[in-house]
């Protein structure tokens, strides 16, 4: 979903390519495989965390059974939707629907039967609460971002980016049954990690956006605004980061790894910014990229965290 979104662009398209991808294949691409890949990298710490050491199997599984067909139901049904604006982006021309692989009417019946199912499986192997929050991010990613935020306001990926962050909620109810400040902090994270990690990837591909007439901030803003944006989102993340060390009582591994890794983190958006600001090569996609070890890592040290205390 959208938080993630961002991460379908560590694969620019293949312009350049001609060769169709076989049908099945074109289904896969349209559930953004390494978007999903993100949101489990922070589900199943959490999991972890909510069970104080390792969770039930069965239930770990089921959950990333379950929020993968969420997330895959939400992005097939996203890329129904953009495809007008895919086809002008050089980056998502070869998108299964837009070059005609799989129809809009196919792609929006798997988009749905996958998000239905989801909600299911979870309801039924899990629990409601679970099943309701996977509702909601389905919802939230499709409604709120996609349809309402993404083509009217340059804050899209800001407030729309929430939906990325439901997987930490649902893996703690998944444990727990229940929700608590723990993984609202852990939502928190995400939320502000959400935009210091996509608008570098929006200052690179710029253009794409400004054609397709998407406010996203790069777009219609300087660069140096930009800039000074990610850096006071990314000075949000990291307070929130070690935020987590009081209200979940985290031990000294987990702290001194994000204030390690978050002390990483400032020091690359400060230097784009000061890149940005000399006029110089922001050379953008380094923090995209960082930004990706940084959340892994991080919710990694959660992981690890409950078998130290």
């Amino acid at each position: 979903m959208a938080g993630v979104t961002a991460v379908e662009s560590r694969r620019v398209d293949a312009a350049s390519s001609t060769e169709p991808l076989p049908r099945w294949r074109a289904y896969v691409a349209l559930t953004k495989p390494r978007v999903i890949e993100l949101l489990l990298v922070t589900t199943v710490p959490v999991m972890f965390l909510a069970a104080d050491g390792f969770p039930p199997v069965a239930t770990m599984l089921l959950t990333l059974l379950g929020g993968t067909m969420a997330a895959a139901g939400a992005n097939v049904i996203n890329q129904v939707y953009d495809r007008d604006i895919d086809a002008v982006m050089v980056r998502t021309q070869q998108r299964p629907l837009v070059t005609g692989r799989i129809s809009a009417r196919a792609a929006l019946r798997f988009g749905v039967l996958l998000s239905v199912a989801s909600v299911v499986l979870l309801a039924v192997t899990v629990n409601v609460l679970s099943a309701a929050l996977a509702a909601a991010a389905i919802g939230f990613y499709v409604f709120i971002y996609t349809m309402l935020l993404k083509r009217r306001t340059a804050q899209n990926i800001v407030w729309g980016g929430a939906a990325g962050c439901f997987p930490v909620l649902i893996g703690w109810s998944a444990v727990t049954g229940s929700l608590a400040w723990a993984p609202v902090v852990l939502f928190g994270i995400v939320f502000f990690w959400t935009p210091p990690h996509y608008w570098p990837l929006a200052l690179r591909f710029r253009a794409d956006y400004q054609a397709a007439r998407v406010p996203m901030l790069p777009a219609v803003a300087d660069a140096h605004a930009v800039a000074t944006q990610i850096v006071w989102y990314s000075i949000a993340m990291v307070a929130t980061s070690l935020l987590l060390t009081p209200v979940a009582g985290m031990t000294w591994w987990y702290t001194g790894a994000a204030a390690v890794l978050g002390a990483i983190f400032l020091a690359e958006a400060i230097a784009l910014r000061v890149r940005v600001g000399a006029g110089r090569d922001p050379r953008a996609m380094r923090l995209f990229h960082g930004s990706i070890s940084y959340l892994s890592l991080l919710f990694l040290a959660v992981a690890i965290d409950p078998f130290l205390g």
